[in-house]
Protein backbone atom coordinates (compact mmCIF):
# COMPACT_ATOMS: atom_id res chain seq x y z
CA UNK A 1 0.00 0.00 0.00
CA UNK A 2 1.31 3.38 -0.64
CA UNK A 3 2.05 5.69 2.18
CA UNK A 4 0.41 9.05 2.32
CA UNK A 5 2.28 12.35 0.67
CA UNK A 6 4.52 13.74 3.80
CA UNK A 7 4.46 16.85 5.60
CA UNK A 8 6.19 19.28 3.49
CA UNK A 9 10.52 19.57 4.39
CA UNK A 10 9.78 22.57 6.89
CA UNK A 11 7.24 21.38 8.93
CA UNK A 12 8.18 20.73 12.14
CA UNK A 13 8.50 16.97 12.45
CA UNK A 14 7.17 14.84 15.60
CA UNK A 15 9.63 14.71 18.36
CA UNK A 16 12.62 12.34 17.54
CA UNK A 17 10.84 11.35 14.51
CA UNK A 18 11.80 13.76 11.94
CA UNK A 19 12.43 11.69 8.82
CA UNK A 20 8.85 10.47 9.64
CA UNK A 21 6.82 9.88 6.29
CA UNK A 22 10.88 9.77 4.14
CA UNK A 23 12.38 6.91 2.20
CA UNK A 24 15.35 5.59 2.69
CA UNK A 25 17.25 3.13 0.56
CA UNK A 26 20.46 1.46 1.62
CA UNK A 27 22.53 -0.83 -0.49
CA UNK A 28 24.62 -3.37 1.55
CA UNK A 29 21.97 -2.64 4.23
CA UNK A 30 22.33 -5.60 6.16
CA UNK A 31 24.99 -5.86 7.86
CA UNK A 32 28.30 -3.68 9.55
CA UNK A 33 28.23 0.10 9.05
CA UNK A 34 25.12 -0.33 6.12
CA UNK A 35 22.92 -1.66 8.82
CA UNK A 36 23.53 0.44 11.58
CA UNK A 37 22.91 3.24 8.65
CA UNK A 38 19.19 1.50 8.05
CA UNK A 39 18.82 1.69 12.25
CA UNK A 40 19.63 4.97 12.54
CA UNK A 41 17.58 5.99 10.05
CA UNK A 42 14.49 3.75 10.80
CA UNK A 43 15.18 5.08 14.43
CA UNK A 44 14.07 8.62 13.38
CA UNK A 45 11.31 7.69 11.50
CA UNK A 46 12.01 6.93 8.25
CA UNK A 47 10.56 3.80 6.11
CA UNK A 48 13.79 2.36 4.76
CA UNK A 49 14.44 -0.69 2.02
CA UNK A 50 17.05 -2.40 2.92
CA UNK A 51 19.17 -3.85 -0.41
CA UNK A 52 21.12 -6.63 -0.15
CA UNK A 53 23.36 -8.99 -2.40
CA UNK A 54 24.24 -12.20 -1.12
CA UNK A 55 23.35 -11.51 2.91
CA UNK A 56 19.58 -12.60 2.96
CA UNK A 57 19.96 -14.25 6.62
CA UNK A 58 21.42 -10.98 7.87
CA UNK A 59 18.55 -8.69 6.38
CA UNK A 60 16.24 -10.85 6.97
CA UNK A 61 16.74 -10.54 10.94
CA UNK A 62 17.29 -6.92 10.40
CA UNK A 63 13.96 -6.02 9.15
CA UNK A 64 12.26 -8.84 11.28
CA UNK A 65 13.85 -6.19 14.36
CA UNK A 66 12.78 -3.37 12.83
CA UNK A 67 9.42 -4.08 11.44
CA UNK A 68 8.71 -5.34 14.93
CA UNK A 69 8.83 -1.68 16.39
CA UNK A 70 7.24 -0.15 13.30
CA UNK A 71 4.87 -2.82 11.35
CA UNK A 72 5.59 -2.25 7.61
CA UNK A 73 8.31 0.14 7.82
CA UNK A 74 11.44 -2.13 6.36
CA UNK A 75 11.14 -3.75 2.80
CA UNK A 76 14.16 -6.24 1.67
CA UNK A 77 15.40 -6.05 -1.99
CA UNK A 78 18.14 -8.61 -3.21
CA UNK A 79 19.89 -6.74 -6.03
CA UNK A 80 23.34 -7.94 -8.01
CA UNK A 81 24.14 -4.26 -8.19
CA UNK A 82 27.10 -4.91 -10.97
CA UNK A 83 24.30 -5.78 -13.20
CA UNK A 84 23.20 -2.47 -14.43
CA UNK A 85 19.32 -3.05 -15.76
CA UNK A 86 18.39 -4.34 -11.85
CA UNK A 87 19.00 -0.91 -10.72
CA UNK A 88 15.50 0.69 -11.96
CA UNK A 89 13.76 -2.42 -10.11
CA UNK A 90 15.48 -1.46 -7.18
CA UNK A 91 14.20 2.46 -7.26
CA UNK A 92 10.80 0.80 -8.19
CA UNK A 93 10.29 -1.33 -5.52
CA UNK A 94 10.76 1.46 -2.77
CA UNK A 95 8.47 3.51 -4.46
CA UNK A 96 5.92 0.68 -4.95
CA UNK A 97 6.40 -0.28 -1.24
CA UNK A 98 6.35 3.22 0.24
CA UNK A 99 5.45 5.92 -2.24
CA UNK A 100 8.25 7.62 -3.24
CA UNK A 101 11.80 8.01 -2.62
CA UNK A 102 13.50 10.54 -0.79
CA UNK A 103 17.34 9.43 0.54
CA UNK A 104 19.83 6.98 -1.46
CA UNK A 105 22.95 5.66 0.77
CA UNK A 106 25.33 4.31 -1.74
CA UNK A 107 27.02 1.80 0.91
CA UNK A 108 27.83 -1.15 -0.18
CA UNK A 109 31.30 -1.69 -0.77
CA UNK A 110 34.14 -4.38 -1.44
CA UNK A 111 37.37 -4.38 0.17
CA UNK A 112 40.47 -6.22 -0.41
CA UNK A 113 44.32 -5.70 -1.12
CA UNK A 114 45.57 -5.73 -4.84
CA UNK A 115 49.23 -5.00 -4.58
CA UNK A 116 50.51 -3.87 -8.00
CA UNK A 117 51.97 -6.77 -9.60
CA UNK A 118 49.12 -8.98 -8.48
CA UNK A 119 46.04 -7.04 -9.73
CA UNK A 120 43.55 -8.42 -11.89
CA UNK A 121 41.03 -7.38 -14.32
CA UNK A 122 39.03 -9.11 -12.26
CA UNK A 123 40.11 -7.11 -9.14
CA UNK A 124 39.36 -4.17 -11.43
CA UNK A 125 35.90 -4.84 -12.20
CA UNK A 126 35.07 -5.75 -8.85
CA UNK A 127 36.24 -2.90 -7.14
CA UNK A 128 35.44 -0.09 -9.45
CA UNK A 129 32.09 -1.61 -10.20
CA UNK A 130 30.86 -2.00 -6.74
CA UNK A 131 32.22 0.83 -5.70
CA UNK A 132 32.30 4.01 -8.53
CA UNK A 133 29.72 2.15 -11.46
CA UNK A 134 26.94 1.11 -9.10
CA UNK A 135 26.65 4.39 -7.24
CA UNK A 136 26.78 6.25 -10.45
CA UNK A 137 24.30 4.01 -11.95
CA UNK A 138 21.83 3.20 -9.08
CA UNK A 139 22.37 7.54 -8.63
CA UNK A 140 21.18 7.86 -11.95
CA UNK A 141 18.67 4.99 -12.30
CA UNK A 142 17.12 7.23 -8.80
CA UNK A 143 17.26 10.65 -9.89
CA UNK A 144 13.64 11.43 -11.11
CA UNK A 145 12.17 9.84 -8.31
CA UNK A 146 14.76 11.73 -5.73
CA UNK A 147 14.09 15.29 -8.21
CA UNK A 148 9.99 14.99 -7.03
CA UNK A 149 10.73 15.13 -3.50
CA UNK A 150 13.64 17.02 -3.62
CA UNK A 151 15.87 14.42 -2.13
CA UNK A 152 19.18 13.78 -1.23
CA UNK A 153 21.64 11.25 -1.73
CA UNK A 154 24.71 9.66 0.44
CA UNK A 155 27.85 8.26 -0.93
CA UNK A 156 30.16 6.19 1.42
CA UNK A 157 33.82 7.23 -0.31
CA UNK A 158 36.91 7.00 2.35
CA UNK A 159 39.80 8.94 3.77
CA UNK A 160 41.80 6.68 1.31
CA UNK A 161 39.95 8.40 -1.50
CA UNK A 162 42.42 11.57 -0.99
CA UNK A 163 45.43 9.62 0.26
CA UNK A 164 46.22 6.32 -1.06
CA UNK A 165 46.00 3.35 1.68
CA UNK A 166 49.08 1.16 0.51
CA UNK A 167 48.76 -1.74 -1.12
CA UNK A 168 44.98 -0.78 -2.01
CA UNK A 169 45.30 0.87 -5.09
CA UNK A 170 41.97 -0.20 -6.91
CA UNK A 171 39.98 0.14 -3.79
CA UNK A 172 42.09 3.59 -3.25
CA UNK A 173 40.98 5.18 -7.11
CA UNK A 174 37.89 4.05 -6.83
CA UNK A 175 36.95 5.98 -3.04
CA UNK A 176 39.05 8.97 -5.44
CA UNK A 177 36.31 8.37 -7.78
CA UNK A 178 33.48 8.31 -5.52
CA UNK A 179 34.72 11.65 -4.64
CA UNK A 180 34.37 13.23 -7.62
CA UNK A 181 30.98 11.53 -8.50
CA UNK A 182 29.87 13.53 -5.42
CA UNK A 183 30.99 16.69 -6.57
CA UNK A 184 30.18 15.87 -10.30
CA UNK A 185 26.24 15.32 -9.43
CA UNK A 186 25.83 17.64 -6.88
CA UNK A 187 26.01 20.24 -9.89
CA UNK A 188 23.98 17.79 -12.52
CA UNK A 189 20.94 17.28 -9.91
CA UNK A 190 20.94 20.23 -8.34
CA UNK A 191 18.84 22.32 -6.99
CA UNK A 192 16.53 19.64 -6.65
CA UNK A 193 18.73 17.11 -5.29
CA UNK A 194 20.92 17.58 -2.74
CA UNK A 195 24.54 14.87 -3.53
CA UNK A 196 27.23 14.39 -0.42
CA UNK A 197 29.45 11.79 0.64
CA UNK A 198 30.79 10.61 4.10
CA UNK A 199 34.69 9.62 4.19
CA UNK A 200 35.26 7.19 7.30
CA UNK A 201 38.56 6.99 8.65
CA UNK A 202 39.49 4.04 11.46
CA UNK A 203 35.50 3.38 12.31
CA UNK A 204 35.27 -0.35 11.82
CA UNK A 205 38.26 -2.96 11.60
CA UNK A 206 38.09 -6.02 8.55
CA UNK A 207 36.13 -8.89 9.18
CA UNK A 208 38.95 -10.90 8.50
CA UNK A 209 41.41 -9.32 11.39
CA UNK A 210 44.15 -6.84 11.56
CA UNK A 211 46.98 -7.04 12.98
CA UNK A 212 47.39 -4.95 16.51
CA UNK A 213 50.40 -3.75 16.14
CA UNK A 214 49.00 -2.06 12.48
CA UNK A 215 45.60 -1.34 14.95
CA UNK A 216 48.21 0.70 17.25
CA UNK A 217 50.22 2.36 15.02
CA UNK A 218 46.54 3.94 12.87
CA UNK A 219 45.43 5.15 16.24
CA UNK A 220 48.50 7.02 17.21
CA UNK A 221 48.23 8.74 14.32
CA UNK A 222 44.76 9.37 15.14
CA UNK A 223 43.98 12.97 16.41
CA UNK A 224 41.30 11.18 19.01
CA UNK A 225 43.99 8.48 19.67
CA UNK A 226 40.88 5.54 19.76
CA UNK A 227 38.71 3.81 16.94
CA UNK A 228 35.47 5.09 15.93
CA UNK A 229 31.97 2.98 15.02
CA UNK A 230 29.55 2.59 12.49
CA UNK A 231 27.43 4.82 14.72
CA UNK A 232 29.68 7.69 13.79
CA UNK A 233 28.79 6.81 10.21
CA UNK A 234 24.98 6.75 10.60
CA UNK A 235 24.51 9.60 13.09
CA UNK A 236 26.62 11.67 9.85
CA UNK A 237 23.79 10.28 7.93
CA UNK A 238 21.14 11.34 9.79
CA UNK A 239 22.81 15.17 9.92
CA UNK A 240 23.20 15.28 5.75
CA UNK A 241 19.09 13.80 6.12
CA UNK A 242 18.01 16.02 8.89
CA UNK A 243 20.31 19.23 9.62
CA UNK A 244 21.92 19.92 6.34
CA UNK A 245 19.27 21.59 3.76
CA UNK A 246 22.11 24.12 2.64
CA UNK A 247 24.84 21.43 1.81
CA UNK A 248 25.61 19.72 -1.17
CA UNK A 249 28.57 19.18 -2.87
CA UNK A 250 30.48 18.22 0.92
CA UNK A 251 32.94 15.51 1.35
CA UNK A 252 32.94 14.81 5.19
CA UNK A 253 35.56 13.19 6.69
CA UNK A 254 34.40 10.74 9.92
CA UNK A 255 37.84 9.96 10.84
CA UNK A 256 39.07 10.84 14.45
CA UNK A 257 41.08 13.49 12.91
CA UNK A 258 43.45 10.16 11.14
CA UNK A 259 43.17 12.49 7.77
CA UNK A 260 45.35 15.24 9.54
CA UNK A 261 47.94 12.93 11.72
CA UNK A 262 49.58 10.74 8.60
Amino acid sequence: MARADPEPPDAPPAPGKVLAGRTAIVTGGARRVGATIVRVLHGAGANVLIHYRSSAEEAARLAAELNAVRAQSVRLAECDLLDLGQHPGLIAAAVEAFGALDILVNNASTFYPTPVGDITESDWNDLIGTNLKAPLFLSQAAAAALHRRAGLIINLADIHGRRPLRRYPVYSLAKAGVIMLTLSLARELGPHVRVNAIAPGPVMWPEDGMDPALEAKILARTALKRPGSALDVARACLFFATEAPYVTGQILAVDGGRSIGW
